[in-house]
């Protein structure tokens, strides 16, 4: 049987693809002691979730609204009650000139950056190619697309700056930031799966100044951040003007299986969305609109962020944070400032094996982690410092959160010891 080019470019992403086929062939073996940091579900967070069953319940009892989120397709668009509640909460609360016209929704994020990208690189009319600049790396895994041909994404790497002994954040290098005609869109999320780095205001506006001179917009991915489900520890604020596309997404709320996706754009951009929404899905389901329309009606939506899931992950932050420090005692490692999303970055500075290897070694021992190399997508250049990171998520039972690291450090330690550099590198 034969295939598409296409299929042989999937066939490629097996590093991912693997690692997510290990995450469910774990969960599927009863009674092993699992320690799962390496997903990206959100925490079930016990308010959160009865918040949405009080929602659901209300929903249940309410005239005929569960037989028209069953019986009835949404437009390509999404619900429109939905988009016009949205835009006025952002109205109120940002003062942003926006009605629903600048709203879709979308069968999940993962479905608005494949129309998005699609939309901003590639083959143009002109019959030049465009690429999509990400102008810090790493970025999210999700946005990796195989196609030797035609490379969509061009990554450039961040300035690294140390915050303390054992801490460093990224910064976007401006020096080295070029926006030629080969460019379609600029892209950053933020706060950053997988580092947990938030791109600081300044950054940004010099971001969109720079798209708006250069006539291409700028993509954020606010999965995490503001001003929905807020998770973000720095201080910070989120602006819209029609040359951003801003990504928001119901997930991290605790609705991952509601698969709701939402984007706010310009006229023009929503329009051509929504006709590739409507021929890759055909309408946009309509339960994650429905579930939380009146919490987005009344604002409920911003308070259980700020006070409810912001603080639920700062506490199992902080806590993890105390864990890394207290068991990498003894070897070199540098952690990510953790300033928002529910992701620790881990750079082991020389580390004498790869990221990959340390991930083999931790699957063994049912720990389950990211190998940082699958975080740099469109960085051409041989960097080894994509070999010596590693992601780990601590949306999770704190314990277990805490006993996974306890043994990716006592395997940190082993390989130090095996390579017989031990004493060498932690003199460095």
């Amino acid at each position: 049987m034969q295939f598409s080019s296409w299929a042989s470019r999937i066939d490629r992403e097996r590093g991912i693809i693997n690692l997510m086929k290990d995450l469910g062939n774990a969960r599927a073996e009863p009674g092993r002691p699992l320690y799962m940091l390496g997903g990206g579900n959100p925490a079930q967070i016990p308010e959160v979730e009865k918040f949405f069953r009080n929602q659901m319940t209300e929903l249940m009892h309410s005239s005929d609204r569960f037989e028209k989120l069953i019986g009835n397709y949404a437009g390509p668009q999404g619900l429109y009650r939905f988009s016009e509640s949205l835009a006025a909460l952002l109205r109120e609360t940002y003062g942003w000139n926006i009605g629903p016209e600048n709203i879709a929704v979308a069968n999940g994020s993962q479905m608005i950056f494949t129309i998005l990208f699609r939309l901003f690189s590639g083959a143009y009319t002109d019959r030049t190619q465009k690429q999509i600049l990400l102008p810090i790396a790493p970025e999210y895994i999700g946005y990796s697309e195989a196609d030797e041909e035609a490379p969509r994404f061009h990554s450039l790497r961040p300035r690294i700056v140390e915050t303390s002994d054992r801490t460093f954040k990224y910064q976007v290098d401006f020096s080295h930031l070029e926006i030629t005609d080969k460019f379609g869109a600029m892209c950053i999320s933020r706060p950053t799966n997988p580092t947990g780095n938030m791109i600081t205001d300044q950054e940004v506006n010099t971001l969109s100044k720079l798209a708006e001179h250069h006539d291409i917009p700028l993509i954020i991915d606010g999965a995490y951040g503001l001003p929905f489900p807020n998770i973000v520890y720095t201080e910070a604020s989120v602006d819209w003007n029609p040359n951003i596309i801003l990504s928001l997404s119901l997930s991290k709320l605790g609705l991952p299986g509601t698969r709701t996706g939402i984007i706010i754009a310009n006229e023009e951009v929503i329009e051509l969305f929504t006709c590739a929404n409507a021929i890759l899905t055909l309408a946009s389901g309509n339960f994650g609109s429905v579930l939380t329309l009146n919490s987005v009606k009344n604002g409920d939506i911003l308070n259980l962020s700020r006070n409810i899931i912001q603080p639920y992950y700062k506490d199992v932050m902080e806590l993890a944070t105390q864990a890394i420090h207290h068991n990498m005692k003894g070897f070199p490692y540098m952690l990510h400032n953790p300033e928002g999303a529910f992701f620790m970055w881990l750079w082991f500075p020389d580390l004498p094996i790869s990221d990959v290897e340390l991930y083999e070694r931790l699957k063994k021992r049912n720990v389950y982690i990211v190998p940082g190399r699958f975080f740099f997508p469109g960085l051409t250049e041989n960097w080894q410092h994509r070999f010596e990171c590693i992601r780990i998520s601590y949306a999770a039972d704190k314990d277990m959160v805490c006993r996974g690291i306890e043994i990716i450090a006592e395997e940190i330690g082993k390989a130090w010891a095996e390579s017989g550099q031990m004493s060498a590198a932690v003199q460095n």
